[in-house]
């Protein structure tokens, strides 16, 4: 976890180890949530991270709302919305298990376009440093962040565990948003409260549809309609196979 004063799950992908024993490089990539609330003040320290690109996948509204400050630094700026339409969180249970990850394949559907621009964007050289954000960092983040990994060959409880780091920054996200923001919070409104929560459990159950779909990871890039060399060239660029 990265701290700054008003981005609240900005972190660091680096360190996980693959099925194969590489270790993914520190600072290369990272996960956040809403980059526009960066003050001035936390200029500075995002500056020292060297970032490149920034991958916003928030909707076109929400980009109206603000984007990344001048001043951070990046050099190139991808807007890939993985949804411009906000899904329908009144289908199905929201108490039940599998509520959010169904959620998330909607998403994978509708945003498959977003996604596959965004794993192509990660499989160049001049990418990185980057990172990919969204408003909260848990939804939209957490579906790329995971299919990068996956498509890494970290184990799927690893990348669970990841996602559900990101429990404690929406509880500090919400308390903030009350406090001093005049936006509509992503953790408030008319959603179920069990969209603000990040279960490991949502992340497998999300995994395993996905490996059902598509069979392997080669096969989910089949599906994105990517070339095949995308898996080898974003491991070339993120792994440490000495580690």
């Amino acid at each position: 976890m990265i701290p700054f004063d008003t981005v609240f799950n900005f972190r660091d992908l680096g360190g996980y180890r693959t099925g194969d024993g590489s270790v993914l490089h520190w600072r290369r990539v990272f996960r956040a949530d809403g980059l526009h609330r960066l003050r001035p003040e936390d200029l500075d320290r995002f500056a020292t991270l060297g970032i490149t690109t920034v991958i916003d996948l928030r909707t076109s509204a929400e980009v109206e709302g603000g984007r990344v400050p001048d001043g951070a630094g990046h050099s190139q700026y991808h807007h890939l919305p993985v949804f411009d339409v906000s899904p329908d969180w009144s289908i199905g249970d929201p108490d039940a298990p599998g509520f959010l990850a169904d959620r998330y394949l909607e998403m994978l559907s509708t945003g498959r376009d977003s996604v596959a621009s965004a794993l192509s964007v990660l499989a160049e050289e001049s990418t990185y440093p980057a990172v990919f954000h969204c408003s909260a960092g848990k939804d939209r983040t957490g579906i790329v962040a995971a299919i990068l990994l996956w498509l890494l060959g970290v184990p799927d409880s690893v990348i669970a565990t990841d996602y559900a780091m990101s429990g404690a920054a929406m509880s500090r996200l919400a308390e903030w948003w009350r406090e001093h923001s005049d936006e509509v919070s992503p953790v408030a409104g008319t959603l179920p409260s069990s969209a603000a929560e990040a279960r490991p459990e949502t992340m497998e159950l999300f995994l395993s549809a996905i490996r059902d779909e598509y069979g392997s990871a080669e096969g989910l890039i089949a599906g994105l309609g990517l070339d095949k060399t995308v898996p080898a060239r974003i491991r070339d660029l993120l792994l440490d196979p000495a580690a």
